[in-house]
């Protein structure tokens, strides 16, 4: 009997036709043509099973599902998802563990560069006829030497704290669980508490998950006590960042400068007054995005929707409901 797999994005035809071929035996894929509950209920009522990347799944959204089994992110974060109607309506939940921390950490770099070097200001004034080279809005710095911490350290954050090898970075860390001494010595980092790491570090990157603990985490008085020569760095989630507050750090140079992947509210409006900011780097959610790593995540997606199919659990590291 075929089964349905709907993904909950709008794609265009190349990703759905990509994302076909790679299909697990018996099943056929649709997907949303625009944004917005009412089309999502629509298109997951006699779904089996359902995929998000960015797309928030409601409450709303799940209980018009007839027959779903299981709702996969397409990435790691499940903050956008309603997990208590998720285990109201018996919907296993699940995601893709690990699958993005390459493309997202080498994106973290880019950022941190780029933040440090004032390429994307140079970048767009050179796009309007401007010469910029020495009318810059704020110093340019060197990534190499600088002490870099790391809010969050799973599996980006080791893979970011992998990739500084070369740049000659004392690394902090910081979460829940301190690592072991052994992978602290092999990564050559070491744990800090978080007032520590924000004071003492020259670039403050945010690896964390969305939780009632890290909503709103930097805030204005976790800016207040960076270095105003620091830079600050979110590929996590948006809500990690009180925006209103950073807009001021920003404003008032309280800190150097600052890269954005992640937002409160996405798509980020265009009237947003993060927008306005010569030392704020802005990109639209584009960290985990790499067409040479769309295979390996799909295929790990793939697999445990598989196993389900087959009245088997999804192992234990992509389970979540």
């Amino acid at each position: 009997m075929t089964e349905t797999i709907v993904v909950l994005d709008p794609l265009n035809e190349t990703t759905a036709t990509r994302l076909r071929s790679l299909l697990p035996a018996g099943m056929v894929l649709t997907h949303a043509r625009t944004r917005g509950d009412a089309h999502l209920q629509e298109i997951i009522a006699d779904a089996d099973y359902a995929i998000s990347g960015q797309v928030a799944v409601s409450g709303v959204v799940l209980r018009a599902a007839r027959r779903l089994k299981l709702l996969h992110k397409w990435g790691v974060g499940v903050d956008n998802f309603d997990l208590a109607a998720a285990r109201e309506c018996g919907i296993k939940v699940a995601r893709t563990t690990g699958s993005n921390a390459v493309p997202v950490a080498e994106f973290t770099i880019g950022l941190i560069i780029s933040t440090l070097r004032n390429l994307a200001y140079g970048h767009a004034e050179l796009k309007q006829g401007e010469w910029r080279g020495g009318r810059l809005p704020q110093d340019s710095f060197m990534l190499s030497g600088k002490t870099v911490g790391l809010v969050g350290f799973g599996a980006i954050g080791k893979t970011v704290a992998r990739l500084l090898t070369g740049f000659g970075c004392p690394i902090l860390y910081n979460k829940r669980t301190p690592a072991e001494p052994a992978e602290e010595a092999t990564l050559g980092v070491r744990y800090a508490p978080l007032p520590e790491l924000l004071a003492k570090s020259d670039v403050v990157s945010l690896h964390c998950p969305l939780t009632p603990e890290t909503t709103g985490l930097i805030d204005k008085a976790a800016l207040m006590t960076m270095k105003r020569s620091a830079i600050l760095v979110n590929v996590a989630r948006g809500g990690v960042v009180v925006e209103p507050d950073l807009a001021w750090a920003l404003s008032t140079r309280t800190i150097h400068a600052a890269a954005m992947d992640v937002f409160e509210t996405e798509p980020l409006p265009p009237d947003s007054p993060l927008l306005k900011f010569d030392n704020l780097v802005v990109t639209p959610h584009l960290a985990a995005i790499a067409v040479d790593n769309f295979e390996k995540t799909v295929r790990q997606m793939f697999a445990n929707i598989d196993r389900v199919a087959r009245g088997e659990p999804v192992p234990a590291r992509d389970a979540v409901v």
